[in-house]
Order: structure tokens, then C-alpha cells, then sequence
């Protein structure tokens, strides 16, 4: 096999005549599209069309990570404006029409991740094969960084497939499996790994038939319908989206109506659309959201701590779940409480959590196999990492603590999932508290994908680490977090519930509450969140901050839990709930939305923002941000709260403070932290340019 090398590529031919192109990223773990690497794919693709006995083009990747990530994030940052974003689209888009217009048949080998511009690449293919197997994902992610596919995909995709389960990728942009692929015809075969080789050669030497969209999708294509059709796709998008805070879906759908995805105008319009988004404050707001993300990941990675039991003591919702996760990432896990009847609602949560992640009957029973209900607790001499999730109750938890200690391996991680205790407080009674670490959850556990690691002043450094890197074990985010009353999420999170809640009390209608948070950016508004949160829940850690840095209970959250009415988990909190969804009065017509409710509850956010970035709770702006997107949800598109107070402006924050201090009272004082620090969030660490960090 005679071989041609470039700095990223290589090119082969073999006996049959077939050309091998390997991508190769130098100095970089993954591969991504660049500049460079776009460019010097272009002169591969320039040799290739002048071969003339070659049989067919195989395109695969050198690296065992995947296929291709997508193109470079890092490189959106160093765009300056409009007409270099579209010129760099523009690019990638010539290189892969020249792909898409060789004579000889081409093939994509895809094993691994193939997203964002890497799928964008293979469909510029003739034809494309994928490994079979769980590490195989497919799909358009860019809409989760403010943009939407540049490089063809909103034109190549709908060509392939037809509209709608086009659209259904890229408005949404989830990831598929090769044998999800393969039945929506992304893929034209999934095939297992020693295979794929074979597949690949079969379609060059062979040269079947490509896949078209079927007669229906064909017809949803046509001019006329277009428009009837667009009205519920963005019908669609906008339950989850607001075209004000995310446009790029509502482009990629306008894009269609005019253009039919068909056509060099197509292609024009679609770089014209995303050249813009690719400046815009919301897309750079993503992209910062998108490495405060890769930040958090990378946290740990240094450990080799390799845990495989897991114990969990608290079957209630918290426990059980956590549990659950655990088990559903491969943990072997040991579930305790005092009675059976107590672990088995938790069973019960977790085959139903199963079946829908797993699906497979095979892997659902394996998993349950793994969690193992334990009354006895004789999961904790064996375990490796031992996870505290009962009542919020100092004492219990000191007396739970004082025997575990003794009956777990020395090497075993404990650990609290307190939601508000001070480690400091609980590990008085250890005789090593050094060995006391939070691992707290958030709920839903399924859902929610941060996870504090809860430092005390006693904490080992070690013990620290290989909690770390056992929350990205079961991939979840870690974010280190000093143990102070609340924590970061929980502290700041209460504060813009209190004001809620103080709202309420006023007599602003919950609708019109919830309302204002989601105009904002929010993804659930403030009461609709604590009855889910649980009100039981909520007034804890409402007591115990109020302990710790003054303020008052509200009145009627006490009330309601001594009801019985806890939220959605007891069926009835501010709203009453059916089949778990809350039922909503609709506010009255001429009903007039006041402006500050949004202003008091967002300001009473990034006032107790900065009180916990003022006490050292987390370490920086970033990592608050990453908190509070990652764990609440608050608008991504802002960039977090600090990044939003840096896009208001220090002297626009102090005045808005000022103003509502005057009306509404001492707790719209500003804290100290902005008279002593500019405006908020600083740059985020990214990656070094080597690592080529990816859109996927």
C-alpha cells in the first residue's frame, strides 16, 4: 500500500485502488475541523479527483477517540465580525462541495462520535458506514452553541432523509446511535467493528443505489406546504426555546421555507445565517458555557481512583435515585434503609429509570442486578465509596457518621449528601474528620448533571480528588465548593426563591411569578421549581441559612408543609398537580406584568452570587456560572449570573441596587463585592489550541 503524508492527513491506496484518507489531528486528542485542517483536507480532495484508476474514496479516523468531533470551537472566539465569520463558512462549505462532486464513490467509516461538521463531512459522502456499538453517536449539535449547522448539514441532511426527521436532529440537536442512524437512513449500515472495513469496501466496489427520503417527505418539500409545516416546527421549538434568547432554530426553519434546502442559494444563505449568529451575544455566551462545561470535566482527571461499590444509605427519593445512577453506570450498589418496604418505592424508580435509558431487556436486567437492596448494611465494609442521603438532621447524621467510621475500609470515600449542614459541623464526632467529604446531588438526579463537592476545613486533599473523579466516573460535573451554610447552588438559589416567594406574600399571582423567570430566561419558574424541589426541602434549608446569615421564614411555606402539602411529590404545594404536571389559573387578560418582579428576583440572584464569590465558596466567576447553569438551569444564553452582571455593567448593577434597597429594604443592599471588583465573570480557561475542543 503506497501512502502520501500530510501534517493531519494521510493517504493510501491498497491493492483494490482504493484511497484510504485518515484524519490524524496532530498534537491533539480528538480530531476537529480547523482552518488548517479544512484547507489541507482540500488538497487531498484536489489529488484525489486527479487520480483516475482510483475505485473510490474511503475517509477514516487515525485517532481511537472517534471520527470527528466537529469543527474547533476555540476558533469561534478569534472570529472579529460578520464577513470573516461567513468567509470561514464559506470555506468549509467549497471544500465539501468538492467532496460531494467526485465521480468515484465515497465513503465515510464512522466509528465513534461523528458530529457537528464531522457529520456535516461524511454527508458530503456518497455513502456512510458506522461501528455498531454504544461509543457510536451521530448527530448536528450546534444549536447548543447558539448556532446551527454551516457546513451543508441543513441542506445535505433534509436531501438525505427528508425534512422532518431532518429537523428533528438539527432543531434539536441530540445524537443518535449507529442503529438509529441506519433505520432513519443517516447511515446506510451499522455494522460491528470487524465488519466495518468490509462494509466500506462493499459500497466503493459495489456502488448501490443512495439513500433518497421517502415519497411523503418528498412531498412535505414542496413550496406550498412548507409554509403550513414550518408553523409547527417552530410551534415545537418554541416550548422549549425562545426565538428572543435562541434564534439559530427559527434561521435553520426560515432557511427551509425560502430555500427548500436545495441548491447553491441554499448553501449561501445558510452560511450568510449562521456568519451572523457565529458574532452574536448569545452564541458567545454558549460557547463560554460550552468550556465552563470542559472545565468541569476535566476536573479529577489526575486521580486513579477506581471505584466499583457504591454504598447508599437513605432510600428516600435523593438515596434511591442516587443509587440508581450509580447502578445504571456500571456501579455494583448497595441500597440501605431500615425495612424492605422502605428501598422498595426506590427499586420500583430505578427498572422504570432503566427502561427508559437502557431499553434493552439484557441491560436493564443487569443493571438491576447491580442494585442491591441492603437492610443490614453489609454494603459499608465493602464499599468504596459510602454515600450519606438521610434526613437533614444534624444529630442523626453525627451519630451515622461515628459508626461508619469505624465499620468502612480505610480507603473508602465518605460521604455526605447534606444539602445545607457544614461538613464541620457533622465531622466533630470522627475521630479522623478528614476523611468527611460532600458529595451533594441535586434533584432530579437523572436530570440534573452538577454535583458539589463539598470541601470542610478538615478535608483531605486526597479524599477530595477521588470524590472527583468518582462523580465523572459516573459522569456527572463536579464543581469544588466550600462547606458554608447552602453551599454555592442552594444558598443562591434560595435567595431568588425568597423573593419569590416575598412576591407571593404581596399577592402577585404564581403565574405571573413563573411567568416573569421564564420571560427572563429561566427553564421553570421559581414556584413551579420549589414545589418540585419539594417544599419540606426548601424550608430546610430555608431555616438553616436563615440561622446562619440572618433573614426570615416565610410564614406560609411553614404553613403549607405542616399541611402535608410538600409540592409535586405530595400532589398539592402552590399548585395542585395531575399526573405531575401543576395546574395553572391563566392570568386575567388585562392582567399588567409589573417590571420588577423580574428585577428583584434576578438582582436578589446575583447579590448573593457575589456574597459567595466575596467568601471564597467557590473559587472564581467561572466556576460560579457553571453552578448555576449546571445546576439550576439559569439562562445559559447569559453565560451565568456573573456574566450577566458583567454584560449589565458595574454602575448600572450599583444603581439598580441603590434603587431597590430605597423601595423594598435591606436586602437589596449590595454587597461589598462589587465596590471592590469589576463587572463579573472573567475568560474562561479553555482548552490549549492543540486539544482542537470540538462542537460535539
Amino acid at each position: 500500500m503506497s501512502e502520501q503524508h500530510y501534517q493531519h492527513w494521510s493517504l493510501a491506496k491498497d491493492n483494490d485502488n482504493i484511497l484510504w484518507l485518515t484524519l490524524d489531528r496532530q498534537d491533539a486528542s480528538v480530531n476537529t475541523l480547523n482552518r488548517a485542517v479544512i484547507e489541507e483536507f482540500n488538497h487531498c480532495i484536489e489529488h484525489v479527483a486527479q487520480d483516475r484508476e482510483c475505485q473510490g474514496l474511503i475517509i477514516r479516523s487515525g485517532k481511537d477517540t472517534g471520527f470527528i468531533a466537529g469543527a474547533d470551537v476555540e476558533q469561534f472566539g478569534k472570529i472579529k465580525d460578520i464577513n470573516e465569520a461567513v468567509d470561514l463558512v464559506r470555506q468549509g462549505q467549497k471544500v465539501l462541495d468538492r467532496l460531494a462532486a467526485l465521480s468515484m464513490p465515497t465513503v465515510a467509516m464512522i466509528e465513534g462520535f461523528c458530529l457537528g461538521g464531522g457529520l456535516e463531512l461524511s454527508l458530503a459522502c456518497r455513502y456512510r458506514v458506522a461501528e455498531n456499538s454504544r461509543k457510536t453517536r451521530l448527530g448536528l449539535p450546534e444549536v447548543l452553541l447558539g448556532i446551527h449547522p454551516g457546513w451543508g448539514g441543513t441542506v445535505r441532511l433534509p436531501q438525505l432523509i427528508g425534512i422532518l426527521p431532518a429537523m428533528d436532529l438539527i432543531l434539536s440537536g441530540r445524537t443518535v446511535s449507529a442503529n438509529a442512524a441506519a433505520k432513519m437512513g443517516v447511515v446506510d449500515a451499522a455494522v460491528p467493528k470487524r465488519q466495518l472495513e468490509r462494509a466500506a469496501r462493499y459500497y466503493v466496489l459495489n456502488k448501490p443505489p443512495v439513500n433518497k427520503p421517502s415519497k411523503l417527505q418528498r412531498v412535505l418539500n414542496f413550496s406550498l406546504l412548507r409554509p403550513l409545516l414550518a408553523k409547527l416546527l417552530r410551534s415545537k421549538v418554541a416550548k422549549k426555546a425562545s426565538p428572543k434568547h435562541y434564534p439559530a432554530p427559527y434561521a435553520v426553519i426560515h432557511n427551509w421555507v425560502r430555500d427548500g434546502a436545495h441548491g447553491e442559494k441554499a448553501m449561501i444563505n445558510e452560511a450568510n445565517s449562521i456568519g451572523k449568529m457565529l458574532v452574536s451575544d448569545t452564541s458567545r455566551n454558549l460557547v463560554r458555557v460550552f468550556f465552563l462545561q470542559e472545565r468541569l470535566k476535566s476536573l479529577g482527571k489526575d486521580s486513579d481512583f477506581a471505584p466499583q461499590h457504591v454504598h447508599v444509605i437513605g432510600a428516600g427519593v435523593m438515596g434511591g435515585d442516587i443509587a440508581a445512577w450509580c447502578a445504571l453506570r456500571g456501579m455494583r450498589v448497595t441500597l440501605q434503609d431500615r425495612e424492605p418496604q422502605y428501598i422498595a418505592p426506590a427499586i420500583k424508580r430505578a427498572y422504570a429509570l432503566f427502561k427508559k435509558k437502557l431499553r434493552k431487556p439484557r441491560d436493564i436486567n443487569a443493571a438491576m442486578d447491580r442494585l442491591m437492596p441492603d437492610t443490614q448494611g453489609l454494603g459499608v465494609s465493602q464499599a468504596d465509596v459510602i454515600i450519606e442521603a438521610i434526613y437533614e438532621n444534624l444529630e442523626a447524621k453525627q451519630a451515622l457518621f461515628k459508626e461508619l467510621e469505624i465499620n468502612a475500609k480505610p480507603t473508602a470515600i465518605l460521604a455526605s449528601n447534606t444539602s445545607s449542614i457544614p461538613l464541620d459541623e457533622i465531622n466533630t464526632v470522627m475521630q479522623n474528620p478528614s476523611r468527611l467529604v460532600g458529595i451533594h446531588f441535586f434533584n432530579p438526579v437523572a436530570m440534573m448533571p452538577l454535583v458539589e463537592i463539598v470541601v470542610g476545613n478538615k478535608s483531605d486533599t486526597e479524599t477530595i480528588q477521588s470524590a472527583t473523579a468518582f462523580v465523572r466516573k459516573i459522569d456527572r460535573l463536579p464543581i469544588p465548593v466550600k462547606s458554608s451554610p447552602g453551599f454555592l447552588v442552594n444558598r443562591v438559589l434560595m435567595a431568588y426563591l425568597m423573593e419569590a416567594f416575598q412576591l407571593y406574600q404581596e399577592g402577585v399571582p404564581m403565574a405571573a411569578i413563573d411567568k416573569a423567570a421564564k420571560d427572563f430566561g429561566m427553564p421553570m419558574g421559581p414556584i413551579e421549581l420549589a414545589d418540585t424541589v419539594g417544599l419540606d426541602i426548601c424550608l430546610s434549608v430555608a431555616k438553616n441559612l436563615t440561622s446562619h446569615l440572618g433573614g426570615e421564614v416565610p410564614e406560609h411555606l411553614v404553613a403549607m408543609v405542616d399541611k402535608g402539602q410538600l409540592g409535586k411529590k405530595s400532589g398539592s404545594g402552590f399548585y395542585d398537580y395531575k399526573k405531575g404536571k401543576p395546574v395553572k389559573r391563566p392570568l386575567a387578560k388585562n392582567y399588567k406584568m409589573a417590571d420588577d418582579i423580574t428585577k428583584r428576583m434576578s438582582m436578589r440572584l446575583l447579590n448573593e452570587s457575589a456574597a459567595v464569590l466575596r467568601e471564597g465558596v467557590v473559587e472564581d466567576a467561572d466556576l460560579l456560572d457553571a453552578g448555576m447553569i449546571f445546576g439550576t438551569g439559569f439562562a445559559p444564553f447569559t453565560g451565568g449570573p456573573m456574566s450577566y452582571a458583567k454584560f449589565l455593567g458595574k454602575n448600572r448593577v450599583l444603581s439598580e441596587f441603590a434603587r431597590l434597597s430605597t423601595q423594598y429594604g435591606e436586602r437589596f443592599l449590595a454587597d461589598p463585592y462589587w465596590s471592590h471588583h469589576e463587572d463579573g465573570a472573567g475568560q474562561v480557561q479553555t482548552h490549549p489550541r492543540n486539544e482542537g475542543v470540538a462542537t460535539g
